[in-house]
């Protein structure tokens, strides 16, 4: 899939190499750095008259309206024009259409962005190259290798749609196969996940390179940050392409950023090459391309390229810029349009004659309309598909035997030597396993809990190393990387402890629909680690369960092991299964000797969504999971001097929970209760309890009963987290009750 030569290679142009650049570190491009006003990014509804004025101007062909073409020969000049007048033509189409209310219910024109787009499509390499579009990307995708016919079947939402199958919003244009990423919604949130595929091109020592393209306000974001930051630290062979047009939708740039070129908020990072260049003039941005796709593939580190561009229509079909900007800004910007001043270049040159444009553009017009014919027909989404694709399938099923009696007489491993154990012989099975982190390889600490110790040791710090404390980055990170080849493996400590994590929360929420948005092309193959829990005195930020949260969002699996051989189990099944899965570690648990067990066999994987019967009994059934489970098979024991025979169910996983397990049991005892570490409003529990009482409603004797943690934050002192948090006395209380119903 990818290419793992020993050594970056300069890419090879489709064209012959321009003679010179116009752009190095502060310098602006060739027309100059716009004004916070004329930099702006709106226009008149339909660009009537500004359009017209713009024509008038290209017909004068005044000095600096044309563009230099030097180093560009003539059939290149004209064959961008062809595709940059198509672009604008298919995206008026796209107007059209919504004013027809036939689709492209979501359309952010590219008007005035042209020529820094046709740049980006040309400088990458279908098929090698990496690209991570934003949602203004007409012309970029096209140039890149995504048909009219494909942009049409997305901004239909078609069936056939090749981005996602009607599944993600239209005007969201992707071709995985060509290595344009699908992406949803989330502005600028891209930058990680190119940087995650850019970190891998590096460790594969590929020659390939990733262009992330996004808009100046997307810039604003913590996230797009910390992307430049780990590019730059990390000398990634990644390209910032900056479409500055000066709004992020009506919020002009002055109310973004203290520096109107958006570049200057980046220029303390080191092993950073910064190009400035207008991005209406499609030879200065392809110049400007040139030299960031050199410098990256150098290896000395990471690049921006900030293009100044127009927005000469509303930002989008739910925008009117007319609101927010006078008419006079508006006609301006359209004396810059980029399509007006390279059609005036061709004619200046003698390329073609009036009536040669005038045929070509015509052309393109039927070309148009005869991918529309074809396009339109053509058959919608079927919704009895919509669960399709929500999560790859696993390795093992529900009907695995995962048998395992610990043997007394071998050594024993804790809870926390299981987990590793799990993740150590996947690393030697599968070289293409990495690791990442805080505090994951330093040195003799490798782990503040010590949970990956010694894997740094064994497997070299090129697959186990540190990361920044950017939890958002680690995980956005991860979901790039495994983009790179499809048996890499990514296991990521999501945050020190798992209420650190909620940075990471966008990452996480895109991680969990790439596969079912891109209908199946894609899915992140990565485990989540996170040490969860209290009962260590840790207070706020130390003691949080996040359980619930993860298993509300569908395409990921939620598993919390609470015995040593199950660690092993799970880790080893999450580990060679393709999709994501969250690794809930309960800390209390890492050296809790009731969780130990001998080693199991190395082929010995615990299936997703089976539950284990850690207690046999009979009057009722105590479900948990986690801390919860040591805390309820202490109550069991409790209540069996009481003459309440307890039957405890270990749930492993929360998603997807073994309702077949649960099911049996209770309908043997006819009582439920379901127990667990995490606040009551909002716990897990009230899922399980509502699915028991709605399907098993005539065979229960009393109500289904949930007994949890209270609903306050976990105080520090220890007297208040004991008040707080479960215990197996408030386990067997709860259990009392729903036995005197």
């Amino acid at each position: 899939m990818a290419s793992k030569k020993s050594a970056p290679v300069a890419a090879k142009s489709n064209k012959p190499a321009p003679n010179s650049s116009n752009a190095n570190g502060g310098a602006s491009g060739a027309n100059g750095h716009a004004s916070a006003k004329n930099g702006a990014n709106g226009s008149s509804a339909n660009g009537g008259a500004a359009s017209a004025s713009a024509s008038a101007v290209a017909r004068k062909h005044p000095k600096g309206y044309t563009f230099d073409t030097t180093g560009f020969d003539k059939e290149t000049v004209i064959d961008w024009y062809r595709l940059m007048h198509l672009g604008r033509k298919l995206d008026e189409k796209a107007a059209n259409y919504l004013k027809l209310a036939k689709g492209w219910s979501y359309h952010a024109p590219c008007a005035g962005h042209e020529g820094i787009q046709i740049a980006i499509g040309k400088i990458f390499r279908q098929g090698k190259d990496y690209f991570y579009p934003y949602y203004r990307d007409f012309l970029s995708c096209m140039a890149a290798g995504i048909t009219p016919d494909e942009i049409i079947m997305n901004g239909l939402s078609k069936a056939a749609d090749v981005s996602s199958g009607g599944r993600n919003m239209s005007n969201h244009f992707a071709k995985i196969p060509l290595h344009i990423q699908n992406r949803s919604a989330l502005t600028g949130n891209h930058s990680q996940i190119a940087a995650g595929t850019a970190r891998a091109i590096k460790k594969y020592k590929g020659d390939e390179f990733v262009i992330y393209s996004g808009g100046d306000s997307a810039c604003s974001e913590g996230y797009f940050y910390e992307a430049v930051n780990g590019a730059s630290r990390e000398k990634l062979p990644l390209i910032f392409v900056i479409q500055n047009n000066g709004y992020g939708i009506s919020v002009p740039l002055r109310e973004q950023t203290a520096n109107l070129r958006v570049s200057d908020n980046f220029r303390g990072f080191s092993n950073f090459k910064i190009i400035n260049c207008d991005g209406r003039d499609p030879f200065a941005s392809y110049r400007a391309l040139e030299e960031a796709r050199d410098y990256v593939l150098s290896g000395e580190g990471a690049a921006m390229v900030h293009a100044e561009c127009d927005r000469l229509l509303s930002h989008s079909n739910s925008d009117n810029h007319e609101l927010y900007r006078t008419k006079e800004e508006i006609v301006e910007m359209w004396t810059r349009d980029p399509i007006a001043r390279v059609r005036a270049t061709i004619l200046e040159k003698g390329y073609m004659t009036e009536e040669q444009l005038v045929a070509m553009e015509a052309k393109n017009r039927e070309d148009i309309f005869a991918a529309a014919d074809r396009v339109e027909p053509l058959p919608i989404p079927d919704p009895s598909e919509n669960d399709q694709f929500l999560i790859p399938e696993p390795l093992v099923s529900y009907d695995h035997d995962d048998t395992f009696v610990s043997d007394p007489a071998a050594p024993q491993i804790t809870f926390r030597e299981g987990i590793n154990h799990g993740m150590r012989t996947e690393f030697r099975r599968n070289p293409n396993t990495f690791l990442w982190g805080q505090d994951v390889a330093s040195k003799e600490k490798q782990g503040i809990f010590n949970v990956p110790k010694g894997l740094m040791t064994e497997f070299g710090n090129d697959r186990v190393f540190n990361a920044p404390i950017a939890e958002d980055f680690i995980v956005g990170t991860a979901n790039g990387f495994c983009r790179y080849r499809d048996d890499i493996r990514v296991v990521v400590e999501g945050a020190e402890f798992a209420d650190y994590f909620w940075p990471a929360m966008e990452a996480y929420v895109e991680c969990t629909h790439e596969y079912w948005r891109t209908k199946g092309q894609y899915s992140p193959n990565m485990v989540i680690r996170l040490a969860s829990g209290g009962y260590i005195q840790g207070g706020l930020y130390h003691s949080q369960n996040l359980d619930a949260l993860f298993a509300h969002l569908p395409g990921a699996r939620v598993v919390c092991p609470a015995f040593a051989d199950d660690a092993v189990g799970l880790m080893r099944h999450a580990l060679r299964s393709k999709g994501l899965t969250v690794y809930i570690e309960p800390k209390f648990l890492y050296n809790y000797r009731p969780t130990s067990s001998s080693v199991p066999s190395d082929d010995f994987m615990i299936p997703f969504g089976k539950a284990k019967i850690r207690r046999p009994g009979s009057d009722m059934t105590i479900i948990s999971y986690g801390n919860a489970i040591h805390l309820s098979l202490q109550a069991a024991e409790k209540l069996a001097t009481e003459g309440i025979n307890a039957e405890v169910i270990d749930l492993r996983s929360l998603a997807p929970w073994d309702k077949a397990t649960v099911f049996e049991s209770v309908k043997r005892t006819n009582r439920a209760l379901v127990a667990h570490e995490h606040y009551r409003n909002g716990g897990f529990g009230g899922e399980i309890a509502a699915t028991i009482q709605e399907e098993l409603f005539s065979y229960l004797d009393a109500p289904v009963g949930r007994v949890a943690s209270k609903d306050i934050p976990v105080g520090f002192a220890k007297v208040l987290e004991q008040d707080i948090l479960l215990s197996a006395d408030k386990v067997a209380d709860a259990a009392r009750k729903t036995m005197k119903y």
